[in-house]
């Protein structure tokens, strides 16, 4: 068999790659001459939430879904690799098309690029530089291997060519997350709705400060019981002035009530959600007077919309947030989170801007250039 010279694969596996592939793959289906394929691995196992996402964002259904699941990073890294060889040797694929960083990205990019199919790198070069996140480590192996990048900021390429790739493999398109940001927004579910459910809505609705956004997931920020009390601790202290609606990933839940920290979160102040679909997280992000996250996605997405943003970790492979957008990166001290929010609420915090190509269209261009590669 013979590669298809205008088809191309494309991986989706876990929540972050859904904003991701939706405009890629309506792009690439109105491209003539390519024929696009989705391969869903399953690596977000939550089926209601999985399928809310695809009915939301109007991800068509998986040609192929390999329905991988959860486990170990190496495990699952492993299983995907296991069940995506065949689904290339049935295909034949001219390029396999990865988005992101999970485990997914890295694991079938590495399939075809042994198999001598081209791999194709959407968000390539973001770069945190601390190799103790699983999701740093997918992104250097992938985009040493991927034989065309997309990268969402300028400041990627040089990370790219001081890791020895060849700059004639990359090229600047814009963010496509924020195509789906913006095509989504005329239908954000309004944060009236979101927050009915809080203990009493009115503490959120009609408070004079506003409301603020929590997400919190790292493994640096939860996994240990002390970091994790001293975060509970502060973020209580400004839900004070400003309550917290916290949409509470199910690991993160795990580790509170492990760590006994469950009570922290028993005040009308805090409202917790369980996890939310996009256009639910979108009104609530457009609602907000601040968010406080761990999440590279929520960095992006309140630059785009102008809300101020504390990241909760020492660095971000997404310095144009801060550089440009209006991202402060905090860490996990508890003074410095105390300090930047009293700012924000005093003053208004960062306005930013919108960075270069974030427009809209990086889908389209990423199609375009697809084209005329393959």
């Amino acid at each position: 068999m013979t590669a298809t010279s205008s088809k191309i694969l494309c991986v989706v596996g876990a929540r972050p790659n859904f904003m991701k592939i939706a405009p890629i793959m309506a792009a690439l289906r109105q491209t003539p001459g390519l024929d696009a394929r989705l391969v869903h691995t399953g690596q977000h196992y939550d089926v209601e939430m999985n399928q809310r996402f695809f009915e939301q964002l109007s991800i068509p259904n998986p040609d192929i879904d390999l329905e991988v699941g959860s486990a170990s990073h190496a495990v699952q890294t492993a299983e995907i690799m296991k069940r995506f060889e065949p689904v290339v040797d049935a295909e034949q694929p001219a390029a396999v098309l990865v988005v992101g960083d999970v485990n997914s990205t890295i694991a079938c990019a590495l399939v075809a690029a042994k198999k001598g199919i081209k791999v194709v790198h959407v968000e390539a070069g973001l770069r945190s530089f601390d190799r103790a996140m699983p999701e740093e480590i997918n992104r250097v192996l992938t985009d040493q291997i991927s034989d065309l990048l997309f990268t969402t900021e300028r400041e990627a390429l040089t990370n790219l060519i001081r890791e020895g790739v060849d700059p004639t493999r990359v090229q600047f398109v814009g963010n496509v997350m924020i195509d789906t940001l913006r095509s989504c927004l005329p239908r954000a579910v309004s944060p009236k709705q979101t927050l009915a459910t809080a203990p009493d809505p009115a503490v959120f609705l009609n408070n004079p400060n506003g409301y603020g956004i929590l997400t919190l997931h790292r493994p640096s920020n939860v996994d240990d019981p002390i970091i994790l009390e001293r975060l509970l601790n502060v973020l209580g202290e400004i839900s004070a002035d400003l309550p917290l609606a916290f949409p509470i990933h199910p690991r993160t839940r795990a580790m509170i009530d492990k760590a006994g920290l469950s009570t922290r979160l028993d005040s009308p102040r805090f409202c917790c959600l369980p996890p939310q679909g996009y256009l639910e997280m979108l009104g609530l992000m457009q609602g907000a007077r601040l968010a406080l996250t761990d999440s590279g996605g929520v960095q992006e997405e309140t630059t785009a919309l102008g809300v101020p943003c504390l990241t909760l970790r020492e660095n971000t492979e997404r310095p144009v947030t801060v550089t440009e957008g209006t991202n402060t990166i905090v860490g996990a001290d508890p003074k410095r989170i105390r300090q930047a929010a009293q700012e924000v609420l005093a003053s208004g915090g960062k306005a930013g801007r919108i960075p270069e190509y974030w427009d809209g269209r990086a889908a389209e261009r990423i199609a375009g250039k697809l084209a005329k590669w393959l």
